[in-house]
């Protein structure tokens, strides 16, 4: 008979003491491949299968080396989440330093890079490595409340002994990603941490929510970079004939002119002025344009480049940081992948004769009534790969030659994912390794 997992946050609230005795009793009998006491929460128990998988050791406290102070300026000159800063302190850290708490916001290498509240809660965390620069990715220091979030891509709280690594068995943690809000890539991971004993069942809701204010915040950031580039860009169009869009540095479309509207053009990794190809346009000209790009489709350039003699590498083997890079006649370029973007390449990937849009919403929500929400998702896909995918069914065009990069485990195939069948080929290779 299944036994139902423990409910830890009410549990901790009530008795922290005795919450936290039964987690090391769980920790410990799961670790050592025996029947637990009661079930750990899914979440947590699938953490831990992949850190037995990965090697990481549960009774060494590893430190991996911190960022110089120079490095950590840096990324946070260049991280978007310096600029909900403000959101994050507002929500979370009054609250946090009266509850003897920490607010942490990571990279999405979990790497620490702003960390304030409770002076002494600080020189706790101190003793265990959670310093500025420090490396909190899961696959490093095992299951945590910046680490875990990352890879699952939904807020997480870590009580006590369902740290993996002993030495961390003293805190509590919650945390919950922030991911930017245009194209669901990870910017980041804000937690609230401090002893178990401080905190409340309500942590995770309240951090949570917290977090999606933040990437309110960033969509507004980005809405008015738009506009201020549209307001540059309208007299510059005007004067042009022809075909024309002007996007900013990240290719999202701020104007355009005698062509049809994309939200996103894929531009080069390091655009520079001048000629160019790029795969939703064909042959186009660069020109810079205040903190944009003009972009000038050549007037014979209609179509992308044709699939014949392409490569196209579906690269899903890194945890957090999914990617497509295609290779042919039009020149080289990659594109980083959203979760549900990498499910449903993935997806036809493993189905090179091709899926329907009621086939391909019963493989990624169980329910093939959702046609609409796939057809959208495509849409998107279609505007950085379109010259590369066919449709009726949807597929990758059979001259292209498609290869998948798996992670050196298969189970750890797209952890943050509940697709049915994403869950079905991670069971079978659960299985197989079994056999």
């Amino acid at each position: 008979m299944a036994r139902p997992p423990m409910n830890v946050p009410r549990f901790a609230a009530v008795d922290a003491a005795r919450a936290a005795r039964v987690l090391h009793e769980v920790r410990d009998a799961a670790l050592a491949g025996q029947r637990t006491p009661v079930a750990p929460r899914p979440v947590i128990e699938e953490s831990w299968q992949r850190m037995l998988r990965s090697g990481v050791d549960p009774e060494h406290d590893v430190r991996a080396g911190l960022l110089s102070a120079e490095e950590v300026r840096r990324r946070r000159e260049e991280s978007p989440l310096r600029d909900v800063l403000p959101v994050l302190r507002e929500g979370l850290l009054s609250v946090a330093d009266v509850a003897h708490h920490i607010m942490v916001v990571a990279d999405a290498e979990g790497r620490v890079l702003w960390r304030e509240g409770s002076g002494q809660v600080l020189r706790k965390a101190d003793g265990f490595g959670f310093e500025l620069g420090a490396d909190w990715a899961e696959e490093t220091v095992g299951t945590n409340g910046v680490g875990t979030p990352a890879v699952v891509r939904r807020p997480v709280q870590v009580f006590a002994a369902e740290h993996f690594v002993r030495s961390h068995a003293t805190w509590t943690c919650a945390g919950a990603p922030i991911s930017d809000p245009r194209d669901g890539r990870l910017l980041g991971v804000v937690d609230v941490s401090g002893p178990l004993e401080t905190m409340h069942p309500a942590t995770l809701a309240w951090v949570d929510a917290v977090a999606k204010l933040a990437e309110a915040r960033l969509r507004e950031v980005h809405t008015r970079s738009l506009e201020r580039l549209r307001a540059v860009a309208a007299p510059v169009l005007a004067r042009l004939g022809g075909r024309a869009t002007v996007v900013d540095a990240d290719g999202w479309t701020a104007a355009v002119t005698g062509m049809p509207y994309a939200g996103r053009i894929a531009l080069p990794k390091s655009p520079s002025a001048g000629p160019c190809r790029l795969p939703a346009l064909g042959p186009c000209v660069l020109e810079p344009l205040a903190e944009g790009w003009l972009v000038r489709p050549s007037p014979e350039s209609a179509e992308p480049a044709p699939a014949g003699g392409t490569r196209i590498v579906l690269d899903l083997s890194r945890p957090r940081r999914w990617s497509v890079s295609v290779s042919g006649v039009g020149g080289d370029w990659s594109h980083e992948l959203t979760p549900r973007h990498a499910e449903l390449l993935y997806l036809l990937a493993v189905r090179r004769e091709g899926r329907s849009a009621s086939g391909l919403a019963e493989d990624m929500f169980g329910d093939p009534a959702r046609r609409v929400t796939v057809r959208a998702e495509l849409s998107r896909v279609r505007r950085y790969l379109g010259g590369f995918l066919e449709h009726r069914p949807y597929r990758f065009r059979e001259e292209a030659e498609v290869e998948v990069l798996l992670p050196a485990d298969p189970r750890d195939l797209l952890p943050h994912s509940t697709a049915p069948a994403v869950v079905r080929g991670r069971d079978t290779a659960r299985r197989d390794g079994r056999s």
